[in-house]
């Protein structure tokens, strides 16, 4: 906590730790006391017309008092602690306010943070004051004195104790100095000590965290699923009808060109012609950058096969596959390579690349190298920290090895169960 590690400095007392803490103190009287007399006034209230039924409502939501309290006290813990504390509240399965207190009531946060309400409102808020009075009132009291002793007054110190003559006031000055020093150093240990307490009480517990990395987890990997339905949806939708109306397109252009005699109808055909079979290569191409059919007929292996094939370098593979994997871990290694080769053919200046895949303890291990000039940076824009976290929704890890001058290699591992047999995937090799 930084207001603590504040404290061991030097200038301490120059700083603004001590003013904030004080404020942190001081301002725990305004949850505390509002919320005090609001319950008390809806107990009155609530018990009172509770034989006529209209009051349990309102006690009932006494039980929801914590929420808002506690989102007030991680709010104004940043006077003192300005690392966030994450809320540990779900979001609610629906809309609705009965959605809301369904979800509410089964969550532990909400009782803690009830407890915690009624911690403040009866113990935490006066002590705060009251350890805010004890560093701060003394030593001000010492070092005003001598304003009501010079007009010819007594500045009280409490029962019995006075100062009366300009010299003692004097004297009082010193004093209050070394006390308001103290002061400032009782009163910031003491809002860190409180501000520990409400971090404690307050934040996640360790259960709720692990939860709460789940469920986001959970999440992320659920989009990157349906981000690669929606893919194979429009490779398949772009391959059985754009794909096949430029064919039939194409074919007919053919056909027309066969029976027209040369001349300016004829030019304009065969360049329309020349269109549409280029407009089909870019739509194949693009196809094959979306989801390619061999990744979804035949499986990675193939995949792999088919993306060094079109390489613009040539390509020396090694793939030990003997079946399908899950399409997650697939499409992920399929475009891990594509990446891969597109980024040696752009940045390497390399002759040869390398592609080794292979099956390993529950394990896909792919290397990808290059022997290129290296010097490869993720920070560079060179698509790898896309691929790292696409490889983070399965539980992938991805290594870089590039020093100047090379050879690059790129490994990478993903977590994933034996390949399952299938006559239409077999482990190929090409030179």
């Amino acid at each position: 906590m930084e207001v603590i590690t504040a404290l061991r400095r030097r200038g301490f007392l120059a700083s603004a730790w001590p003013w904030r803490s004080l404020a942190y103190l001081v301002t725990s009287s305004v949850p505390g006391a509002l919320v005090l007399t609001i319950v008390a006034a809806v107990l009155i209230v609530g018990g009172t017309l509770a034989s006529a039924l209209v009051g349990l409502p309102m006690l009932a939501a006494l039980a929801f008092a914590g929420v808002p309290v506690a989102a007030f006290e991680r709010w104004r813990l940043r006077l003192v602690d300005p690392e966030p504390v994450a809320d540990p509240h779900r979001v609610p399965d629906g809309p609705g306010v009965g959605t809301w207190l369904a979800t509410r009531v089964r969550e532990p946060a909400t009782w803690r943070e009830l407890g915690f309400t009624v911690l403040l409102a009866t113990v935490l808020w006066p002590m705060d004051l009251a350890v805010a009075a004890a560093g701060a009132a003394l030593p001000v009291t010492l070092l005003t004195a001598w304003m009501p002793v010079l007009s010819g007054g007594r500045r009280g110190l409490g029962p019995g104790l006075a100062i009366h003559s300009p010299a003692q006031a004097l004297a009082a000055l010193p004093a209050g100095i070394i006390l308001l020093a103290a002061g400032a150093y009782l009163i910031t240990a003491a809002a860190a000590g409180r501000a520990a307490l409400t971090r404690r009480l307050l934040s996640p517990r360790p259960d709720e965290a692990a939860r709460l990395l789940a469920e986001v987890t959970g999440s992320r990997a659920r989009l990157v699923n349906a981000f690669e339905a929606e893919r194979r949806r429009i490779e398949r939708d772009l391959h059985d009808g754009a794909q096949q109306r430029l064919v039939a397109i194409a074919t007919s252009l053919g056909l027309a060109l066969l029976d027209l005699p040369p001349g300016p109808a004829a030019d304009h055909v065969a360049h329309a012609h020349r269109q549409s079979r280029l407009a089909l290569t870019e739509l194949r191409e693009l196809i094959h950058g979306i989801h390619p059919q061999v990744l979804t007929q035949h499986g990675l292996a193939a995949a792999v096969q088919d993306a060094a094939d079109r390489s613009p370098l040539p390509v020396d593979l090694a793939l030990e596959l003997t079946g399908r994997l899950p399409a997650p871990v697939e499409a992920t290694g399929y475009f891990i390579v594509c990446e891969a080769l597109a980024n040696i053919a752009r940045h390497s200046d390399a002759d040869r690349a390398w592609i080794t895949v292979g099956h390993r303890a529950g394990t896909l291990l792919l290397e990808i190298g290059d022997d290129g000039v290296g010097g490869a940076d993720p920070a560079g824009g060179s698509g790898l920290t896309g691929l790292s976290d696409r490889l983070a929704v399965i539980g992938g890890v991805l290594t870089l090895s590039s020093p100047p001058g090379g050879p690059t290699v790129l490994k990478v591992e993903l977590p994933c169960p034996e390949p399952v047999p299938s006559a239409s995937s077999s482990p190929k090799t090409a030179p």
